[in-house]
């Protein structure tokens, strides 16, 4: 028989070997739960995690609000919120003058809409905005104190019931189910939203919670009643059905026993704690938080598989068996047939493409016309992209949804009427370019009629038309077509993409045009050389995502339904007065007050390029 040290050692050895299959995903996990609740996974015991793993001189994001929201209520309490907002305004101010110390900075906070969102974060600014909202709606500051206090509770109530609680339980459930299984899709993220159990976690999270606090007024009851309850969060990481006295009463029953056992094993992870603070926290960062995590999955698979064995009362509501171990190849076969059976199927004649137009299809996404073969195609290729996570549940790599005792409802698809696996023709990519370029010119327009007071036509060009906008969508439908279906590295590859194009179009402008600028960033939050910023990076990373997934497919829809001669006449009258209004803009381009007269402003030890901005 082996001893528990021989058991802690395989529990470590096992947690090890799942950490490094599934590193990246388990990193993510981990530090995305420290942020929302400074903690790893459990509450109240060892394998807690506390805010300094992330950054040791940081509180968590939900704690620095609830912090910040409890201090206006004692200053308006002390009778000093008239202090306080004129040191909100000075910091916000502040912040901007030393921006403007060194306006050639990255990290510049003196325009635009990050800057001006990082100055209020900083300041406090939009708690304030609440605060005085709440002083007027209750008329006295006795009223807003009692409603800024309750306010505050329910706050923390609902994002540590519906938000942290429910969080651990999807982490847990998705390191569980990598102890299995040779893959971990991101999206299983959403299991208890296709299940609908989501509130229902996070009310049975509460109630131990609850019982919890009442049992930790004694030092020893506190204590035992803690290990009790530890295992509730993989109860309902397995069984989010189940009902909350059933999963604390079942945790009660796996746990008897072995609290003492869970103690040693925690205390048996004190070294990786050592290391934490002799590495200013980063060890834990990249190791520690997912080890424990993984070692608590292990401990629990080990304690579930004893329960069952013994038959303890109540462990038939433990039912995701293919959680814990691999289902018959047979019987995976029988429940995927018709996968089978579809990814078998070679592509209908119908659907083969030759020659060039294979090459432009597979490459790019375009053809030069529609005809029956596409059509085929693009009804294929979405049915097979599907059916993508179910072929590996087939084939045993991940986890099998068929067979889990919950049914899982098919996620909502937002855009489910809009494919956008989809191959559009040539004329249909032409317009979508000046449909988006003219999207382009009309919100920066707009922006400049909201913030100036007055129109500009804005570009270089005289046509009301922004051809990078249109350039860069393109761009990222036609370059970026290998990636549409992850959608992840679509973000980040737009990004770079657009990125790379806005900064080399400003240059290139800039050395034709004699130095005169149609765009600066100078001073905002996160710039480089004034030719691109973060906001406006994020800006295009978003609408990247929007173009390629939503805008697109339904524009391509629309153009679809015009006579084939419309689009193309269309396309090519379109062509031909932008190609004039480009010649006649290289020699005459398109200047003045809105669009190029940026002023040199000397303020401090630097200068300011930019628009005069009267404050």
């Amino acid at each position: 028989m082996r001893t528990r040290k021989q058991i802690r050692k395989d529990l470590k050895a096992r947690a090890k070997k799942v950490l490094k299959k599934h590193y990246r995903l388990f990193l993510l996990l981990c530090v995305i739960s420290s942020i929302l609740g400074g903690q790893s996974v459990m509450s109240g015991s060892g394998m807690n995690i506390q805010e300094a793993d992330v950054s040791q001189a940081s509180v968590t994001f939900t704690n620095t609000i609830i912090n910040s929201f409890l201090n206006y209520t004692m200053e308006i309490a002390e009778d000093n919120f008239a202090d306080q907002k004129q040191q909100v305004r000075e910091t916000e101010k502040r912040y901007v003058e030393d921006s403007l110390v060194n306006p050639g900075a990255a990290l510049g906070r003196s325009r635009g809409v990050f800057a001006s969102v990082v100055n209020k974060l900083s300041s406090g600014a939009y708690l304030l905005t609440l605060t005085v909202g709440i002083r007027s709606l209750a008329g006295t500051d006795s009223g807003a104190i009692v409603i800024m206090l309750l306010g505050a509770l329910l706050l923390v109530f609902l994002i540590q019931i519906f938000v942290v609680g429910v969080y651990r339980t999807v982490m847990l459930r998705m390191f569980l189910e990598g102890r299995c299984y040779e893959k971990v899709p991101a999206q299983r993220v959403w299991f208890l939203l296709r299940v609908k159990k989501w509130c229902h976690v996070g009310i049975a999270h509460f109630v131990p919670a609850l019982l919890n606090t009442h049992w930790s007024r004694t030092i020893v009851g506190g204590i035992i009643k803690t290990y009790s309850y530890y295992l509730v969060p993989c109860i309902l990481a397995e069984n989010p059905g189940i009902r909350t006295m059933d999963a604390i009463t079942l945790s009660r029953k796996l746990m008897h026993g072995h609290k003492w056992e869970c103690f040693v094993l925690e205390l048996s992870l004190l070294g990786w704690e050592m290391l934490g603070i002799l590495t200013f926290g980063l060890s834990n960062i990249f190791f520690t938080v997912p080890y424990k995590t993984a070692v608590l999955a292990e401990y629990y698979a080990e304690l579930r598989r004893l329960g069952c064995e013994r038959e303890i009362e109540r462990t038939e509501l433990l039912n995701d068996t293919y959680l814990f171990e691999n289902a018959d190849p047979l019987m995976l076969e029988f429940t995927y047939s018709d996968v089978y059976e579809e990814y078998g199927r070679k592509l209908p004649e119908a659907a083969k493409l030759g020659g060039i137009q294979r090459v432009l299809a597979d490459v790019f996404g375009v053809t030069f016309r529609r005809n029956k073969a596409i059509e085929v195609l693009e009804e294929e290729q979405s049915l097979r992209f599907q059916l993508e996570y179910d072929k590996k549940a087939a084939e045993g790599l991940v986890y099998p949804t068929r067979l889990y005792p919950i049914p899982e409802h098919k996620k909502r698809k937002w855009i489910a009427s809009q494919n956008y696996l989809r191959y559009y023709s040539i004329w249909s990519v032409i317009l979508i370019f000046f449909t988006l370029s003219f999207a382009g010119w009309l919100w920066e327009v707009s922006l400049h009629l909201i913030t100036d007071g007055e129109f500009a036509n804005r570009g270089v060009m005289h046509g009301p038309w922004l051809p990078i906008y249109g350039c860069g969508s393109v761009m990222i439908l036609l370059l970026l077509n290998k990636f549409r279906r992850k959608p992840a590295a679509e973000f980040v590859l737009a990004i770079i993409l657009c990125g790379c194009v806005e900064y080399f179009t400003s240059l290139f402008l800039e050395s034709l045009h004699g130095g005169t600028r149609w765009w600066d960033y100078t001073g905002y939050f996160l710039n480089l050389h004034g030719r691109i910023c973060a906001e406006g990076l994020l800006t295009f990373g978003i609408g990247g995502m929007a173009v390629v997934y939503v805008l697109v497919p339904f524009l391509d829809g629309v153009f679809r339904k015009l006579p084939a001669r419309t689009l193309m006449v269309t396309a090519c009258i379109l062509v031909a007065v932008f190609a004039a209004d480009q010649l006649y803009s290289v020699k005459y381009p398109n200047e003045g007050k809105g669009i190029t007269d940026f002023q040199e402003v000397t303020v401090g030890k630097g200068t300011f390029a930019g628009r005069q901005i009267v404050m």
